[in-house]
């Protein structure tokens, strides 16, 4: 069974969440009310994903998940009413991997978390070590070394990386990035790809520049 923390301010969206998910036997689910109790579970519990509100008294959702992504790649879910663009970006941005927007289904929202969990378990059982020149990925680890150094990066470069070293040589669109990173989601353009490969060819070092734009296409990583 799957731990996922709920971090929701709003009483009646936890009770009505939280008895959906209780007469199903592959999620348990546990609460807090604010941003700041939040973070003392995530620092003394053990989660495998964990559903952020944006708007809570005390730490809002967006910085708790700054905090989450300095410690941790948990796979982090905003279920928020903000629905302006910009706000979508920035979550994606801060290192969130999905965004749900209120009013929601709640059946959808457990098939969601349910799949983005199997995916994550399914990722970490299939344990390849990826290596190429002085980089090396430990998908089990979710772990990225340059020179034997470890390197943060948050889960969306993460996922850019892990395509590309997957696929060495191969010219890679934009479009097939934002797939393999965000799957189908609307509210991502191809400007956010290409601010993540700038940050991610930065944190690669001199490796960084083993990967190669090619206008009009995308990049191919040599």
């Amino acid at each position: 069974m799957f731990r996922v923390l709920l971090v929701e301010d709003d009483s009646q969206i936890r009770e009505v969440i939280g008895d959906y998910f209780s007469r199903r036997d592959q999620i348990e689910l546990d609460f807090a009310e604010d941003g700041n109790l939040g973070l003392s579970k995530i620092l003394n519990e053990t989660y495998d994903l964990i559903v952020l509100d944006v708007m809570m008294p005390g730490l809002d959702g967006f910085e708790l998940c700054k905090i989450i992504r300095k410690r941790s790649e948990i796979p982090v879910v905003f279920l928020t009413g903000k629905v302006r663009e910009e706000d979508v970006l920035y979550g994606y941005e801060i290192g969130a991997d999905d965004y749900i927007v209120k009013p929601f289904s709640i059946a959808v929202l457990y098939k969601k978390l349910l799949a983005m969990l199997e995916r994550t378990k399914t990722e970490h059982t299939e344990h390849k070590i990826l290596t190429s020149g002085q980089i090396s990925l430990d998908p089990l680890k979710f772990e990225v070394r340059v020179e034997g150094e470890i390197v943060d990066l948050p889960p969306k470069e993460y996922q850019i990386l892990k395509y590309m070293l997957e696929h060495p040589g191969v010219a890679v669109t934009r479009k097939l990035l934002l797939a393999v990173a965000w799957g189908d989601d609307m509210y991502i353009t191809e400007r956010v790809i290409d601010n993540r490969v700038k940050n991610l060819r930065k944190k690669l070092r001199k490796e960084g520049n083993r990967i190669k734009t090619l206008i009009g296409v995308g990049y191919r990583f040599d």
